[in-house]
């Protein structure tokens, strides 16, 4: 019997299956495909590799601006998804290498739950049943649709396939201005798709601060994309090789509709029925404290846990507490005020903690400060310094919370994380002296604001 069977092989599966090497825990790892999940095979991986190419084709198309001259470029897209291929396998095999290296068993196979301490899995050479002392449920989500789009994988796909297209889309309509959505928004539109988006709610990113969200669509908007927001669409007319979208008495004509409209857990025919496990929604309930479900020896993590975000950086933490948990007894709770959210369109959209409108809705009395890029020196070097960093205050207390939208917004949320996550005041975190020229002196002045004792 192992000390933990880990039922998933996305980020909170693996990365529970390598933490608990630090425990020198005896751990099997039931992986369907290669250990990797949806993060690393269809999601996170691939799609940056993606945005990394528009933002290089990006970059060569305005070269001029900087008094380079080069002839257009050619975007070479079978080149392209051979690269997002190789980055990709790199990755896997990197962390196969790493759980060998750390002596986890990998059991290939669909598994299910047998009760609370026991896997069965299902092979092409039969089945067997892994027991553990503990197991961790990790089965990660799934892509969903909405009725009257069902995908087929050709005119109706989804991110799954998109990461995937063996050609160019020349026009695409985008279902969902969330974080996939727009991410493939800012990518198709560098490339020079037309690119249509349709969002029920009245914002892009919907839950993202609205005035950072505002500044994202104006700025995909001038890049040609167009958004079609407070608009649902009915079902479509699908040709030999268009589709027809109509929305609100009017309609588009594309090559291929992506739906974006969030993810589901992958709860069912997994054998949580054979557990006291309770689920909300499809999503397990676990204490958050030590990610327990009802049962005491099962533990779950990742996209299939209730009300936590569907992020592979929480589903990593979220395996550290599980594993934590098991190998001590003692509780270390992940903490979701600090944790980075982020939208790695061109520009980058970052928040964490709490911003200005879900503050008010927790009846907190909030002060709120700004700062933009426009005068910041190293943005206008770059050219790219159109955004904002905007930091939440609890009145005569902490820093709540912190959105930022310009460039590399995902890399300097992280020092507004500690801010955060130490509930610093602002006049300690202003105490701080950002290097020049960068581009995080934009957080810099937006703390000395908050202080009462702004520099430029």
């Amino acid at each position: 019997m192992h000390d933990i069977v880990v039922l998933g092989g996305g980020p909170g599966g693996y990365a529970s299956a390598l933490y608990a090497h630090n425990f020198g825990l005896d751990v099997a790892l039931v992986v369907n495909e290669r250990p990797g999940g949806t993060c690393l095979h269809r999601g996170c991986i691939p799609a940056k590799q993606w945005l990394q190419v528009a933002e290089v084709y990006s970059t060569v198309r305005h070269a001029s601006d900087f008094g380079v001259v080069t002839s257009a470029p050619d975007l070479d897209w079978q080149a392209a998804l051979e690269r997002k291929g190789k980055t990709v396998e790199g990755l896997v095999r990197g962390l196969e290498g790493l759980l060998k290296k750390r002596s986890v068993t990998i059991v290939n196979g669909h598994g299910r739950l047998d009760g609370p301490n026991a896997v069965v899995v299902s092979a092409d050479e039969g089945e067997q049943r892994v027991e553990g002392r503990h197991v961790i449920f990790a089965t990660g989500s799934h892509a969903r649709s909405i009725p009257g789009y069902e995908v087929d994988g050709e005119r109706i796909v989804t991110s799954d396939h998109a990461l995937d297209w063996p050609s160019r889309p020349g026009r695409v309509a985008i279902i969902g201005a969330g974080v996939i959505g727009c991410e493939f928004a800012s990518m198709l539109a560098d490339f020079g798709s037309e690119v249509h988006v349709f969002e029920v709610m009245d914002q892009v990113l919907p839950g993202t601060d609205p005035t950072i969200a505002r500044q994202l669509e104006r700025q995909l908007n001038r890049r040609g994309v167009r958004f079609h927001l407070g608009t649902s669409v009915e079902p479509p007319k699908i040709g030999a090789s268009t589709v027809v979208v109509p929305f609100g008495g009017e309609s588009v004509e594309v090559d291929v509709v992506l739906v974006a409209v969030g993810r589901g857990p992958n709860t069912e025919g997994v054998g949580l029925e054979t557990t006291k496990a309770e689920l909300d929604r499809g999503y397990v309930v676990v204490d958050r404290s030590t990610m327990q479900t009802a049962d005491p020896s099962l533990y779950a993590v990742g996209d299939v846990v209730a009300g936590t975000p569907q992020l592979a950086h929480v589903g990593f933490a979220e395996g550290i507490a599980a594993v934590t948990h098991i190998a001590t007894g003692r509780p270390a709770p992940v903490d979701y005020r600090a944790i980075p959210r982020i939208t790695y369109t061109h520009p980058e959209v970052a928040e964490v903690g709490f911003n200005e409108q879900q503050a008010a809705e927790m009846g907190m009395e909030v002060e709120t400060y700004t700062h933009g890029f426009a005068g910041v020196g190293r943005a206008i070097i770059i050219g790219q310094n159109q955004g904002t960093v905007k930091i939440v205050v609890e009145k005569d207390g902490p820093i709540v919370g912190a959105s930022v939208v310009g460039p590399q917004a995902g890399e300097m949320i992280h020092e507004l994380m500690y801010a955060v996550g130490w509930e610093a005041l602002p006049a300690e975190a202003a105490a701080f002296i950002h290097g020049h020229p960068t581009l995080s002196e934009a957080v810099g002045e937006t703390l000395l604001t908050a202080a009462g004792r702004s520099l430029h």
